[in-house]
C-alpha cells in the first residue's frame, strides 16, 4: 500500500459509487434553504439547539433526524410520518434523473471544502474499501437503524475522505463553474453550493476513478454500522447495499481535525481534580479559553494532557504517573493507540480514576464545541474535559492498521449540512 495517503488501489473491488435521485427542498415551500437545514444529528450541543432549528422554520431536516415525540417507537413513526408528509405536499421531491452531486462549502476565513455526494456501495470491514478508526456505541446504532427503517431513507450523508488527485477532482472542478442547484449561506457563515452530475462520461469518470481508491470515515461512523446492520437485514440486492455519503479528496481539499470533548453529568470540579492527586500533575489555569487552549497544545506535545474545566477556571492535567498507564491500558495495541490522550482518558481517567461509564449517557455527554462544553459545565456544575486533537495522518495509520481508536476520538470538519439533499430507498 502507498503510505502517504489512504488512496490505495485495491486487489479487489473499491469504492463504488452509484448515482440517485435526491430528494431536495422546494424552495418555493420554505422559509430558505438555509432554515430547513441542520448540523448532523450528534452535533446539536447549543442547550436550545433543537428548539432554534426547529423555530427557524416548521420544515426544518432536525424534524426528521432528531423527532422529539415520547417513546423511541413514537419518535420514528414522527419521523416516517413528517416525511411521507412533506413529500406528499410537495416540500421535499425528487430530482427528475439520478445524479451524484458535486457539494461544496466555503467560509469567510479562506476554508474551501469540495467533494461528490453519492449512494456508496456499503462494504464488510474485511474488504479493506472503507476504513473505520472509532469504535461505536450500540445504542447509538440501533437508535438509527429504527430511524432509517421507519423512515425507509437517508436523511443525511457521511463524511468520507480520499486521497486521489485525478479524474473525480477533474469533474468536481469542471461542474463547480456552472450554475448551482441551489446556494445558501448558513447562520454559522458557512456558504453551500450544490450541483448535479448527470452527464454519462463525467460520471463514469468518477466512478473509475474512485474504483482504485480506498476512504476512511471521516464522520459518521455510527451511520456507517447502521447501514452495515441493514444491509444485513436485506436479502441483496436491494437499495439497502448502498448508503449515502460525500467524499472528499483530501488531496485537493484537507480537512480540520478537532477534538471531541466529554461532559461529566452530575461531578462536579472538585471532586474529579481529587482523584488525581498523587496520579496526574494538575495546574489551575486562571486565563481565557484561547490561552487554556494555547497551554493544553504545548503540554499535548510532551504527553498526555488534558484540560477540566466548569468551576469558572481551567485546570491542566498531565505526566500521568507511567505505572499508572501500565496497569490500566491495555498492551496488545500499538504504541500509538496506547499514547492517544482518548485512550488514557478512557482507559485509565473514565474507568479506573473516575468509575464512570463511557457508553452511558446518565453519565456522560459528547460535545464537539468546546465554549459550549464549557458553558454547560459551568451551568450544571459539572466538569468539563477538553482535549486536543489528534493529527489526521495518525488516524489514517492507525485506520490502515485496522486499529480502532476510542470512541468520539476526532471530530474531522468541516461536516455537511444536514437537508440540501437526502435520498429515499424507494426512489
Amino acid at each position: 500500500m502507498n503510505t502517504a495517503g489512504h488512496s490505495e488501489a485495491t486487489a479487489r473491488r473499491g469504492l463504488e459509487l452509484t448515482p440517485f435521485r435526491g430528494l431536495r427542498y422546494d424552495p418555493d415551500r420554505v422559509g430558505s434553504l438555509a432554515a430547513v437545514t441542520s448540523p448532523p444529528y450528534d452535533v446539536v450541543v447549543r442547550p436550545d439547539g433543537l428548539h432554534h432549528l426547529q423555530s427557524a422554520d416548521p420544515h426544518n431536516i432536525v424534524r426528521l433526524i432528531l423527532p422529539q415525540a415520547g417513546t423511541p417507537d413514537a419518535r420514528n413513526e414522527q419521523a416516517a410520518d413528517t416525511l411521507r408528509r412533506w413529500l406528499a405536499e410537495g416540500v421535499l421531491a425528487a430530482d427528475p434523473q439520478p445524479a451524484l452531486y458535486v457539494y461544496e462549502q466555503r467560509d469567510g476565513d479562506g476554508m474551501l471544502q469540495r467533494g461528490v455526494i453519492g449512494a456508496l456501495r456499503v462494504s464488510a470491514p474485511d474488504e479493506g474499501v472503507v476504513l473505520p478508526h472509532e469504535d461505536v456505541m450500540p445504542h447509538i446504532v440501533a437508535d438509527r437503524a429504527d430511524l432509517m427503517r421507519a423512515t425507509s431513507a437517508n436523511l443525511e450523508p457521511l463524511l468520507l475522505t480520499y486521497h486521489g488527485d485525478g479524474t473525480a477532482a477533474e469533474v468536481v472542478e469542471r461542474t463547480v463553474v456552472r450554475p448551482p442547484l441551489l446556494a445558501t449561506t448558513t447562520e454559522d457563515g458557512f456558504h453551500h453550493r450544490l450541483w448535479s452530475v448527470t452527464d454519462p462520461a463525467d460520471l463514469s469518470g468518477i466512478q473509475s476513478d474512485l474504483a482504485q481508491h480506498q476512504a476512511l470515515i471521516a464522520d459518521g461512523h455510527h451511520r456507517w454500522a447502521t447501514y452495515l446492520r441493514l444491509r444485513a437485514e436485506h436479502p441483496s440486492p436491494s437499495p439497502w447495499d448502498h448508503g449515502l455519503v460525500l467524499l472528499v479528496d483530501t488531496a485537493r481539499y484537507p480537512l480540520r481535525v478537532r477534538a471531541i470533548h466529554r461532559l461529566l453529568h452530575g461531578v462536579p470540579v472538585g471532586t474529579a481534580l481529587a482523584a488525581l492527586t498523587g496520579l496526574f500533575r494538575v495546574r489551575r489555569l486562571d486565563v481565557p479559553l484561547p490561552k487554556a487552549q494555547e497551554v493544553l497544545a504545548d503540554a499535548a506535545c510532551a504527553g498526555n494532557a488534558f484540560l477540566l474545566a466548569g468551576d469558572g477556571a481551567f485546570h491542566l492535567v498531565d505526566r500521568p504517573d507511567p505505572a499508572l498507564l501500565d496497569r490500566t491500558i491495555p498492551a496488545d495495541r500499538p504504541a500509538a493507540w496506547r499514547s492517544l490522550d482518548a485512550t488514557v482518558l478512557h482507559a485509565t481517567l473514565l474507568e479506573h480514576v473516575w468509575h464512570i461509564p463511557e457508553d452511558s449517557p446518565a453519565h456522560i455527554a459528547y460535545i464537539h464545541d468546546t465554549a459550549a462544553t464549557v458553558a454547560k459545565a459551568e451551568q450544571d456544575g459539572s466538569t468539563a474535559v477538553l482535549l486536543h486533537p489528534v493529527r489526521e495522518d495518525v488516524v489514517r495509520e492507525l485506520a490502515r492498521q485496522g486499529v480502532k481508536m476510542p470512541r468520539k476520538s476526532t471530530s474531522f470538519g468541516p461536516k455537511p449540512a444536514s437537508g440540501l439533499v437526502l435520498r429515499a430507498l424507494e426512489l
